[in-house]
């Protein structure tokens, strides 16, 4: 990665709401989910965690300073999801249970759909004038 494309802070920024917001809700979506009577609970749940990664992915291209704020929004949320997942499937393994590669590389889809989202909501916020304090005058 190329130092003068990418921002580093605001990749970690919106990483961090992307993790604060997005896994504690799969958590719990895989939680309801193992619990068989809760599938509406996990889809709401599962909702809930493509949100965090709009949040997360938003706030990073909000936030960048390399007018790239698609690439930013696109980056945090495949690179937090990437992450995240490969802890839960690390846990996963040790623990001796399958791994469904499938969902993890469907789920990587679904949250690249929302890191694009969030990528152009946080390129309307900036378009629009409004800027994080202390970028007011950028």
């Amino acid at each position: 990665m190329s130092s003068e494309r990418w921002d580093f802070d605001a990749l970690r920024a919106g990483g961090a709401v992307a993790l604060v917001f997005a896994v504690p809700f799969s958590l719990a979506a895989r939680w309801a989910a193992d619990s068989k009577d809760d599938s509406a609970l996990a889809l709401w749940l599962s909702l809930g965690a493509i949100v965090g990664f709009v949040l997360g992915a938003g706030c990073a291209a909000w936030v960048q300073r390399r007018e790239l704020p698609l690439s930013h929004g696109l980056a945090t949320a495949i690179g937090t999801y990437v992450l995240a997942q490969a802890v839960f499937i690390i846990i996963r393994l040790a623990r001796g249970n399958d791994v469904n590669w499938f969902a993890a590389l469907f789920n990587l889809s679904v949250v690249a759909g929302a890191g694009l989202i969030g990528g152009v909501l946080g390129q309307r916020l900036r378009s629009r004038g409004f800027r994080p304090s202390g970028m007011e005058s950028s």
